[in-house]
């Protein structure tokens, strides 16, 4: 490895240092997240395991959940054993590769999430604007597409990131990464070169997945609030006011907390480093059932 006085040429190894500021409490903080770990484990297998044993949930809606509930799995497993080691066993250090397949798991999940979230929305809207046609529209062949066209689209969008970072970024400022895991820009401020283009792949695939998605969820809700205050039952706007409140809950959960981290690592300068790295290690464990 060649040393200058300013630059690291590849480092084969990085240094995760956890929350910076409140490493002396690391080892407390750990508690909840493991607790949280477990119970997001516990409740979606759980769920997982209903879901594919009763026939009577091998529904569209039912099928959705299960696909968030391994996509929650994944993107747990991905970081929270490294994140213990560090809170826990002060085993800080990371492979690079290791880091980049991290920061692409967790990424290609979220976009998945992402995706799955919208689906979701799509199956609301005509299960509630057009209840008779629901079985007909969202069949089991449809809920496959959209499940591969989710997939297919956060694969090819985040392996893109990887590359820009593996082969054009070859020198770094430090090895230091101020944060829990491995993420895209903690991992692109890094560098010692010019990173104008990780930055504006990084906001294309960001304004992609979450301004697409985003809008058509809204549309959706939109359409489907209309449909609902022309019911004529109270009952039947009641149940159906209790779904969609449930599912925006979980919209919000998901995208609030995904644009603050976003916007804090871009423009959040006066915002303290902790409060941006514990919350944005606080959606994978925030919803470990969701509701049907």
């Amino acid at each position: 490895m060649f040393l200058s006085n300013v630059t690291v040429f590849m480092p084969p190894v990085l240094t995760l240092i956890g929350i910076p500021g409140l490493e002396s409490v690391q080892c407390w903080i750990g508690i909840p997240f493991c607790a949280m770990y477990i119970m997001a484990m516990i409740g979606n297998s759980l769920l997982l395991f209903i879901i594919k044993t009763e026939p009577s949930l091998h529904e569209p809606m039912y099928i959705f959940i299960g696909m968030l509930g391994v996509t929650d799995i994944v993107i747990d497993t991905s970081i929270m054993p490294k994140m213990l080691g560090i809170f826990w066993f002060h085993v800080s250090e990371i492979y690079f590769d290791s880091c980049l397949f991290q920061m692409w798991l967790l990424h290609t999940f979220q976009c998945i999430e992402s995706g799955i979230l919208l689906a979701m929305a799509l199956d609301r809207y005509v299960a509630i604007c057009y209840p008779l046609r629901h079985a007909t529209i969202f069949t089991y062949k449809l809920v496959v597409q959209l499940g591969t066209v989710v997939i297919l689209r956060a694969t090819i969008l985040s392996a893109p990131c990887i590359f820009l970072i593996k082969y054009r970024l070859q020198f770094y400022h430090t090895t230091i990464i101020s944060h829990t895991y491995c993420e895209h820009m903690a991992v692109v401020k890094l560098a010692a070169e010019n990173i104008k283009v990780n930055k504006i792949y990084g906001l294309f695939v960001a304004f992609t997945v979450i301004g697409f998605d985003l809008t058509f969820i809204t549309f959706s809700y939109s359409q489907i609030f209309v449909t609902v205050f022309h019911l004529s039952q109270k009952e039947a706007r009641l149940k159906a006011f209790n779904t969609c409140i449930a599912h925006i809950f979980v919209f919000l959960q998901f995208y609030l907390l995904a644009f603050f981290s976003f916007f804090t690592h871009r423009f959040g300068s006066h915002i303290p480093t902790y409060i941006h790295i514990l919350f944005s290690s606080i959606p994978p464990f925030l919803h470990p059932c969701h509701p049907p």
